[in-house]
């Protein structure tokens, strides 16, 4: 699973990084709001740790923000301790958790399980759209206005990836590590194929929406409204 750690206390978030990689996540980090925000909209996280106190854009708009745009990915605040007005303003700006500074490590992975067992729980029609297309993650069924078709799952998997960019660029790294595991072995090659065989599906479902190729780089959807 990723994570995105915005934390501007540099030797704390490169600590806590460690701790988490050893404990089999892949972790990117981020010193200030501002950058924070940019990571996050980019929707690629299973899960945003969040300091309050940070420059450029404190934690709290940050969380504004990322709702703003639809992002749902779970947060864990960082709060400081004794703080409460804080955690509430954040428990209501849509933070799924806090964390008192300073905190355990142990008390953080055993928050981050917590959420993600929520997560799978939640009940949502968890239908992903972008363009004229509808993909249910859950059924692997891609609709097109009237066409529908079952995917396998990995082609599933990487549409989704790039629904949830909303025409960002997907890196292939970002790709491999979703869909085979950050420790994977699979080339990109993996990745290349794949694409191609929903390019074919897009067809078939006579999709106005296409994948744009960014060499060296990774993928991104493209609607025929988004203009050429």
């Amino acid at each position: 699973m990723r994570i995105l750690m915005v934390e501007d206390e540099k030797y704390m978030a490169e600590a806590v990084a460690q701790v988490l990689k050893k404990n089999h996540y892949s972790v990117d980090l981020a010193y200030d709001g501002e950058e924070g925000l940019d990571c996050g909209i980019s929707n690629i996280y299973d899960f945003i740790i969040l300091d309050i106190m940070l420059p450029q854009i404190n934690g709290l708009n940050v969380l504004k923000e990322l709702r703003d745009h639809g992002i749902e990915t779970p947060v864990i605040l960082l709060t400081a301790r004794g703080e409460i007005e804080d955690r509430v303003r954040g428990l209501d700006s849509g933070a799924d958790d806090y964390l008192a500074k300073p905190f355990h490590t142990d008390e953080l992975l055993a928050r981050l399980r917590a959420l993600g067992r929520r997560k799978t729980e939640l009940i949502h029609d968890g239908i992903l759209k972008y363009g004229d297309l509808q993909l249910n993650p859950h059924t692997l069924t891609l609709g097109c206005r009237k066409e529908e078709i079952v995917l396998p799952l990995k082609e599933s998997q990487l549409l989704g990836l790039l629904i949830k960019g909303n025409g960002r660029i997907v890196s292939k790294e970002i790709i491999m590590e979703k869909l085979w595991g950050f420790d994977t072995d699979a080339d990109h090659n993996r990745a290349e194929i794949h694409i191609s065989l929903i390019r074919k599906k897009l067809t078939q479902v006579k999709s106005d929406v296409s994948i744009r190729t960014i060499r060296g780089v990774g993928y991104a959807l493209q609607s025929v409204k988004d203009g050429d």
